[in-house]
């Protein structure tokens, strides 16, 4: 795939369903090297599971991400992946969210996984050919969730402005400006995907900074603290977020005004 191919329609559709693939994979791979003692445990929104449990975990990821970016079986996977994410969404961390309130965790990863459920039943829709309204339904949902799950983010960037300004890589200036400017971005690209008012030009710059991040902030602390399993589940989580939002710009060609 060409450099300016992949800022075509279809290009990006291509590029993000690959990312996203990719990203599954690298969370299986994490769950098996892990089980066999070669890796850090899994950090939030994942749970550090053991024996039989994380060597499942860890298959199912790498098979489903597999099946995604060769185009094998994919609309298959990603039905199961939205399935699972969404269904952890519904009974782990929504009970937690209701016990407690203010506490951000459970809300990062409650949306981290809602919005990848989000962007598998979007990339589900754009594997299949049929136009028929129960799959059409299937982009309405992804879509709307994608955008609830950044109003969450947005929300947290600004109450927990200062704490992530420290994320920030320090040759970078202006931390707590970064950490606003996000949060209105997010809140901002949340609100163009629900009106379908320049959702694919938002999708699109949302790809862009999660890869940027990925690059620029995650990889180097990755390096910096390799036994760390918060920092590696956080640079998958933003590559495959990177994915799903490419995914969506490439099927809001669809709906777009």
């Amino acid at each position: 795939m060409g450099c300016l191919e992949v800022f075509t329609v279809d290009g990006m559709s291509r590029f993000g369903r690959i990312v996203f693939g990719v990203a599954m994979v690298l969370f299986g791979l994490l769950y098996l090297f892990y089980s066999r003692g070669l890796m850090p445990a899994p950090g939030p929104p994942w749970t550090a599971e053991t024996g039989v449990w994380a060597w499942l975990i860890g298959v199912g990821f790498v098979v489903a991400g597999v099946c995604i970016v060769v185009k094998r079986w994919a609309r298959a996977a990603t039905v199961l992946l939205a399935s699972a994410f969404l269904l952890r969404v519904l009974f782990t961390f929504v009970p937690r969210v209701i016990e407690h309130v203010r506490d951000p965790g459970p809300w990062t990863s409650g949306a981290e996984v809602m919005a990848l459920g989000a962007a598998a039943l979007v990339l589900a829709r754009e594997l299949e050919l049929s136009n028929s309204m129960s799959w059409e339904s299937l982009m309405l949902a992804g879509r709307f969730l994608f955008a609830a799950a950044l109003v969450v983010f947005g929300i947290q960037h600004f109450l927990y402005a200062k704490f992530i300004a420290t994320l920030i890589t320090g040759w970078i200036p202006g931390h707590l400006f970064w950490a606003y400017f996000v949060g209105v971005a997010f809140i901002a690209a949340a609100l163009s995907l629900a009106t379908k008012i320049q959702g694919r030009l938002a999708a699109t710059l949302l790809g862009l900074m999660f890869l940027l991040w990925v690059i620029v902030l995650h990889i180097p602390r990755v390096v910096a603290s390799p036994h760390n399993g918060n920092e590696w589940t956080s640079a998958m989580i933003a590559l495959a977020m990177s994915g799903g939002s490419f995914v969506l710009a490439g099927a809001l060609r669809h709906v777009e005004h």
